[in-house]
């Protein structure tokens, strides 16, 4: 006597687990939801003057300098003594730049900070620096940040009168 075919049973028992398990998590969910108190104190919100300064070496490091060899060099022209590596500023001209000196690693400097001897950080624009011989002088120079060049997205490359290359669905149906 034959058997007659019987379809297996885990796809149908796996499914119903599967639903079970969700029926349950979603349970757990809701309840834990609504058994939390509405009127929980916020956390605290931390004010800008609370924080603290950050690390000039840390955040030179975060942005990849190297520390400097020390070597005996002539006394350069006083603009290629600073690179400025970034500016963060407002619409008055002030705010902090990240500039190295002399190739050491570089330090965060404010408007009106002496940055090296005999040369303050006067003003900021929203890619330059100025400096002077003192917060009230004349310019002495600026820095300009290096432009970079635009990223441009050429077209790609197909043969003309091509439609564009799409995978089509697989077939249905028996083969």
């Amino acid at each position: 006597m034959a058997v007659p075919y019987a379809p297996p049973r885990w796809p149908s028992a796996t499914a119903t687990t599967l639903l079970w398990a969700l029926a349950a998590a979603s349970i757990v969910f809701w309840g834990l939801r609504l058994a939390a108190p509405a009127d929980a104190p916020a956390p605290p919100v931390v004010s800008g003057s609370a924080q603290a300064a950050p690390d000039p070496a840390a955040l030179a490091r975060m942005l990849g300098a190297v520390p400097a060899q020390s070597v005996a060099v002539a006394a350069p022209d006083a603009a290629s003594r600073f690179v400025l590596l970034g500016v963060v500023a407002d619409l008055d001209r002030q705010g902090a730049a990240l500039i190295a000196v002399d190739g050491k690693p570089p330090r965060p400097f404010r408007v009106g900070a002496a940055v090296a001897d005999g040369y303050v950080l006067q003003a900021l624009d929203a890619r330059a620096a100025t400096f002077g011989t003192s917060a009230g002088s004349a310019p002495a120079f600026t820095l300009q940040l290096p432009t970079r060049p635009l990223a441009s997205n050429p077209p790609r490359a197909e043969m003309p009168g091509s439609l564009p290359a799409v995978m089509a669905p697989p077939p249905i149906g028996p083969r």
